[in-house]
C-alpha cells in the first residue's frame, strides 16, 4: 500500500492547511525522536515518554517572527503564478488590475498590516485572521476539513489486535500528555545538519541560554526551533458550534477518555486522583467490558451532529443544552481525546480509506481535537479537527505513539485484562433527546449519507523508480511528483488549473503556512511539448525542461518555508479591506477567484510510522491528492466527485506521466503521449 498523507489543503476561498512536513529540499523537516542517547528514557518511563534535557517550550519566546512580504514582491510573484493559468489578454488585464492596486489601496492596506504586526509583537500576523477563517466557515468539517492518516502496523502481528493495541495506545498517549504537560517533551527543531546539531553538545550549550535568546544560540547551530504553540489544544480540547464563529475549548484538569462503540459514547479515567496513569491490565479490562458491551446502535446517535452544517449544529447543540445535557456535554468536550472503536475491517486501500476519512458518521465525534481510530482488525488511524492547529502536534504525536507502542508495550497478546467490575469505572453517556433534536439528527444522517456517497476515491502504487532516482538524476523528488501531477491534468484535460501545496512556516512565532504553488510556467512547458508539439521535442530539450520545473519549483518552496509567498499576505489584505467594508479590485477580479479555486489540492508525507491519509477535495469539481515519494515506491491517494472528476481515469493518468518522466531522464521519447 502506498504512504502517503494529506493534511487538509486550500479550500478556494482563502486556504487551510499545512503540508506537516517533507523532505528537507521541500519545507522544513520536523525531527523525530532517534536513538542517540539525547534524554534519559529511565525517568519514570511508566509515566512518561521521556526527559528532555531542553523543557519543551525552551525555544518558544526567542523564535523569529514571521515577516510581512513587500507588496512590490508579492504582487510580482502573485503575476508569476497566474500567467500560466490566463490568456494573454486575460493576463494583460490582470497585471493592470495589480499595477493599480500596488499604487493605490494596496500600500495604504500593506500600512495598516504592518502597523497592526508592530502592536502585536507576541504573535505573528496571519494567526488571528487564520483561526477566524477555520472558526467562521460554516461548512461541515467532515470531508471539509478533517483529514486522516493511518498508522502502520506494528511490526508483531500479533499485537495488532483491536484490545491490544487499543490500550497499548491509550497508554502512549497518556505518556506523551504528560510528558509534554510536564514540559519534558523534547522541543520541536529542524537540524539543517543533524550530524552537528543532532547532539547531546547541543543541547547542552542552548539549554544554559536565557529563553529569551536560546532559538539563537539554535541558530548559530544551523538547527531551526519550530513553533509549538498549537500542542496545548492537541488534548482535552474540542471544536464547539457557536453562531458565526465556533468556539475552541480546552479543559487541561480532565482526567478521562471518550470511547465510541457502535454509536454508543462512554468515558472512563484514564488517569487517577493523584494523574497518575492507571494500570494497563485496568485500562485494558475497561475496554473489554466496552467491546463486549451488548448496548445495540442507538436509533439516534448524536455524533452524526458534528457532520453538519456548523449554524445548524450549534442550533440543536442548543436545544441539547436546554434539554438538560449540559453537563453531559461539557463532560464529552473536555476529554483527553475520543478513541474510537468500529466494528468494520475493510482491507483494500480504498476501504480503508473511507472508514478513516469519514466511516457512516455514527461511530464518530469530528469536533474533537482529534480521534484515534481502530478498526477490529487493529489498524489505526488518526482523524483530526483542524482549527486548533495545522498537523504539526498530530504527527509529533503519531510518531511518538507509535515508537512508544512497537518498542514498549505495556500489554501483550497474553495478558490477562484485570479481574475487576469496570462497570463501576465506565459511564455510558445518556441524552436527553426531544422530537427536535431526534429529527435534526435523522436529517444530518440523511446529509452526510448523500454526501459521502457521492465521493469517489482510489490509489495507485508506482515501483518504476523512486526518491533515489530522482537525487541520482540531480531533480527534486517533489518537484517530480508535482510535474507529474500537472502533467496527468493536462493529460486528462488540455489545460493548467489552480494548484495548491502548503508549506509549514513553523520555523517562525505562530507561523502557520504559506501556499506554494507548483503549477508555473515551467510545468506549462514540459505539459505543451509533451501534448501540444506537433513533433516530439528532444530528449536533451525535455530533460532540460525537467530540471527547469525543479529548479523553479526549489526556489518557490524555499520562499514559502520562509514566509515570502504571495497568498497568506493578499489574505491579510484581503481581510482588513472586508472589515473596512470597501473590497480592491484586485480581489473581485475573476483571475485572482480562478487562482484560489483549486481544482488540484495536494499534499504530501512520507514517514515510516506513516502507511497511508488522505482527504477530500476541496471544491466540487477537484481532486484531493495525497502522495508520496520514498525510497523504494511511488504513492497516490487521490479523491474527487463524480461526474465533474474521474479518480481512476486521473490515477492513470499520473501513472502515464511518471512513465514518461522515467523515459526522458533515462534518455528515451516517452512512450506515450495521450
Amino acid at each position: 500500500m502506498l504512504r502517503t498523507i494529506a493534511s487538509r489543503p486550500f479550500n478556494g476561498q482563502c486556504g487551510q492547511s499545512l503540508k506537516i512536513a517533507t523532505s528537507c529540499e521541500k519545507s522544513l523537516k520536523i525531527s523525530s525522536v532517534g536513538t542517540k542517547k539525547l534524554y534519559s528514557t529511565n525517568f519514570d518511563d511508566k509515566e512518561y515518554l521521556h526527559k528532555s534535557i531542553l523543557p519543551t517550550y525552551h525555544f518558544q519566546k526567542s523564535l523569529l517572527r514571521l515577516g510581512i512580504p513587500k507588496l512590490e514582491k508579492t504582487c510580482e510573484r502573485y503575476l508569476k503564478a497566474q500567467k500560466p493559468l490566463l490568456s494573454p489578454e486575460q493576463y494583460s488585464h490582470t497585471e493592470t488590475i495589480v499595477q493599480n492596486f500596488l499604487q493605490n489601496e494596496g500600500e495604504e492596506l500593506h500600512k495598516e498590516l504592518v502597523a497592526n504586526d508592530k502592536r502585536n509583537k507576541h504573535t505573528s500576523y496571519i494567526s488571528g485572521p487564520w483561526f477566524d477563517m477555520y472558526l467562521k466557515d460554516r461548512s461541515p468539517i467532515v470531508l471539509t476539513h478533517n483529514p486522516f492518516v493511518v498508522f502502520n502496523d506494528d511490526p508483531r502481528p500479533e499485537y495488532n489486535n483491536q484490545l491490544v493495541r487499543a490500550t497499548n495506545m491509550i497508554v502512549s498517549s497518556a505518556r506523551f500528555m504528560k510528558t509534554l504537560k510536564a514540559e519534558i517533551l523534547e522541543p520541536e527543531v529542524f537540524h539543517l545538519n543533524a550530524s552537528k546539531s543532532d547532539t547531546p553538545g547541543f543541547r547542552k550549550f542552548t539549554r544554559v541560554l536565557p529563553q529569551s535568546v536560546a532559538a539563537y544560540g539554535a541558530y548559530w547551530y544551523k538547527a531551526f526551533p519550530l513553533d509549538m504553540s498549537q500542542y496545548g489544544r492537541l488534548f482535552n480540547s474540542t471544536r464547539i458550534p457557536r453562531p458565526g464563529r465556533d468556539e475552541l475549548f480546552t479543559d487541561n484538569s480532565a482526567r478521562h477518555l471518550l470511547v465510541l462503540r457502535r454509536g454508543n459514547l462512554y468515558t472512563f479515567d484514564v488517569l487517577d486522583q493523584d494523574g497518575n496513569i492507571r494500570p494497563a491490565v485496568d485500562i485494558m479490562a475497561n475496554l473489554k467490558y466496552i467491546l463486549d458491551e451488548p448496548t445495540p446502535q442507538p436509533e439516534f446517535p448524536l455524533g452524526v451532529l458534528t457532520t453538519e452544517n456548523r449554524d445548524v449544529w450549534s442550533t440543536v447543540r442548543s436545544q441539547l443544552v436546554d434539554a438538560g445535557n449540559e453537563a453531559t456535554l461539557r463532560h464529552l468536550d473536555s476529554a483527553m481525546f475520543a478513541l474510537v472503536l468500529d466494528e468494520e475491517a475493510p482491507q483494500d486501500p480504498d476501504g480503508v480509506s473511507r472508514l478513516f476519512l469519514h466511516g457512516d458518521g455514527m461511530n464518530r465525534w469530528f469536533d474533537k481535537s482529534f480521534q484515534l481510530i481502530l478498526n477490529s482488525a487493529g489498524t489505526a488511524a488518526v482523524n483530526f479537527e483542524h482549527a486548533w492547529g495545522d498537523g504539526v502536534a498530530v504527527l509529533r504525536y503519531f510518531k511518538e505513539v507509535y515508537k512508544d507502542t512497537t518498542e514498549r508495550a505495556q500489554v501483550s497478546p497474553d495478558t490477562t485484562p484485570a479481574n475487576r467490575d469496570s462497570s463501576a469505572d465506565v459511564k455510558r453517556l445518556d441524552f436527553k433527546l426531544d422530537a427536535g433534536i431526534k429529527q435534526a439528527i435523522k436529517d444530518a444522517k440523511e446529509k452526510f449519507d448523500k454526501k459521502t456517497s457521492s465521493l469517489d476515491l482510489h490509489h495507485l502504487e508506482y515501483m518504476r523508480y523512486n526518491k533515489t532516482f530522482a537525487k541520482q538524476q540531480k531533480v527534486s523528488p517533489d518537484a517530480i511528483m508535482q510535474l507529474a501531477i500537472q502533467l496527468a491534468y493536462y493529460r486528462q484535460n488540455g489545460c493548467t488549473v489552480g494548484t495548491y501545496e502548503s508549506c509549514s512556516t513553523a520555523a517562525f512565532k505562530h507561523g502557520r503556512t504559506e501556499t506554494m504553488r507548483p503549477c508555473t510556467t515551467a510545468t506549462q512547458k514540459m505539459c505543451q511539448m509533451l501534448f501540444e508539439s506537433k513533433e516530439m521535442p528532444s530528449i536533451s530539450d525535455l530533460q532540460q525542461g525537467i530540471r527547469d520545473c525543479s529548479t523553479v519549483h526549489q526556489q518557490l518552496t524555499k520562499e514559502a518555508a520562509m514566509g515570502q509567498g504571495f497568498d497568506r499576505h493578499m489574505f491579510a489584505l484581503r481581510t482588513l479591506a472586508e472589515a473596512r467594508g470597501k473590497v480592491p479590485e484586485i480581489f473581485r477580479d475573476p483571475a485572482y477567484k480562478k487562482i484560489n479555486y483549486n481544482i488540484l489540492s495536494t499534499s504530501t508525507l512520507s514517514d515510516p510510522a506513516v502507511l497511508i491519509g488522505g482527504f477530500a477535495p476541496v471544491v466540487p469539481d477537484g481532486y484531493g491528492v495525497g502522495y508520496s515519494i520514498e525510497n523504494n515506491r511511488i504513492g497516490f491517494n487521490i479523491t474527487s466527485y463524480p461526474p465533474p472528476r474521474d479518480v481512476r481515469e486521473f490515477i492513470q493518468c499520473c501513472s502515464n506521466s511518471l512513465d514518461d518522466i522515467y523515459d526522458i531522464l533515462q534518455g528515451n521519447a516517452p512512450a506515450r503521449k495521450t
